[in-house]
């Protein structure tokens, strides 16, 4: 699939700084990419996600991408996005936790896009417990590539983008 934007979401409690030179890696091969820097945690990590993508005007579709914590608030963003009347054309997980079927802010007919997962090199030299999300991942049918140096972690999410 060829996005419009990539919206690169870090966890709460962090800042956008945690993607590094990831946003202008990805830039360089092209792609438009939002990464919304949120001091918000929670639901207002939600709404002032929101907000900022609907102020930067972006292309659809939309591929959203999640980094740690992020991960389980894509459904929500996703739901706004498409309230919002913007498409959304695919969800990436790197190094992320992944929603839960029983949390109740899920809408029921979600994911309705293409869904991968991207685990870093740096996840795999660390104590992460993504290991379970990754079976969950596969389990689920969805591509999941485990980035090896010495690429870019830009090049592994490129390709894996490309792939939903």
């Amino acid at each position: 699939m060829t996005p419009g934007t990539l919206v690169l979401l870090h966890a709460p409690g962090a800042s956008a700084s945690s993607w590094g030179d990831l946003p202008e890696m990805l830039r360089s091969y092209g792609l438009d990419v939002i990464a919304p820097d949120v001091a918000d945690v929670g639901p207002g990590y939600v709404a002032r996600v929101s907000l900022i993508i609907t102020a930067t005007g972006p292309d659809v579709p939309l591929v959203l991408v999640a980094h740690g914590d992020a991960g389980p608030l894509l459904p929500g963003v996703a739901l706004a996005q498409r309230a919002a009347h913007r498409m959304v054309g695919g969800y990436v997980f790197v190094d992320a936790a992944l929603p839960r079927p029983q949390d109740d802010r899920i809408p029921p007919d979600w994911p309705e896009a293409p869904c991968g997962y991207l685990r870093t090199q740096a996840d795999r030299s660390a104590s992460s417990g993504h290991d379970q999300a990754v079976k969950e991942a596969r389990l689920r049918g969805w591509a999941v590539v485990e980035h090896e140096p010495p690429a870019a972690v830009a090049q592994a999410l490129s390709e894996l983008v490309s792939t939903l």
